[in-house]
């Protein structure tokens, strides 16, 4: 029974971290600084983001594009790891809301993910991190893109790192070191993400 319960405890810490992170930086190199960071990122992140997302954008209708979206389906048929721990009925309950919706008439991705969020954050077991990949992805379709970087758990951590306010639900640009200038807002969203423990490091 004890071995029983141990087994559990580290299913749900296991569970528990997926939620929480990215992915994490590219591999055992050390970073010294935002500068470093930006470079490791475009050259062993930005093409991956960039695949993942035209991977939506070319779905045949804009049916099936929610209908992916929503379930988190990546182009391997897998379910994509950031919403590995959301249960199927959850997503699929996702996927009928939003197709009940008018998001064709969003003219940005403010607005988007704004109904986005009112649609499917009620929905137990959906949270801000899957709003913000649902409409990601679904912006990819419209051609909708963020203007602001989007906080949730694991882009609230890198932000609070390097010095900004993580109870905030966005942040701009011009707030972040310069170096990240360089980088798109959802670009920057990826990096706060898979770089957050690089960031405690830096004076």
């Amino acid at each position: 029974m004890k071995k029983k319960m141990m087994n559990s405890t580290g299913k749900n810490q296991k569970t528990k971290s997926i939620a929480n992170n990215c992915r994490n930086s590219s591999n055992s190199r050390s970073l010294n600084n935002f500068e470093e960071v930006v470079l490791d990122y475009i050259l062993h992140h930005r093409s991956r983001a960039e695949d993942e997302l035209k991977y939506f954008k070319l779905q045949p209708s804009f049916q099936e594009a929610i209908e992916m979206a929503a379930l988190a389906k990546s182009s391997d048929g897998k379910k994509h790891s950031h919403q590995c721990s959301i249960r199927q009925p959850a997503l699929e309950e996702a996927r009928d809301r939003l197709l009940g919706v008018d998001l064709k008439g969003c003219s940005n991705f403010s607005e988007l993910i704004e109904i986005v969020d009112a649609t499917i954050r009620p929905i137990k077991g959906i949270g801000e991190l899957a709003v913000y990949d649902t409409t990601l992805r679904i912006g990819a379709y419209l051609n909708l893109k963020p203007d602001v970087i989007y906080l949730h758990s694991g882009t609230r951590d890198g932000a609070k790192a390097i010095g900004l306010d993580g109870k905030r639900h966005t942040i701009y640009v011009d707030e972040l070191p310069s170096p990240f200038q360089e980088l798109s807002p959802r670009e920057i969203e990826d990096c706060l993400c898979i770089y957050k423990d690089d960031f405690k490091g830096f004076a």
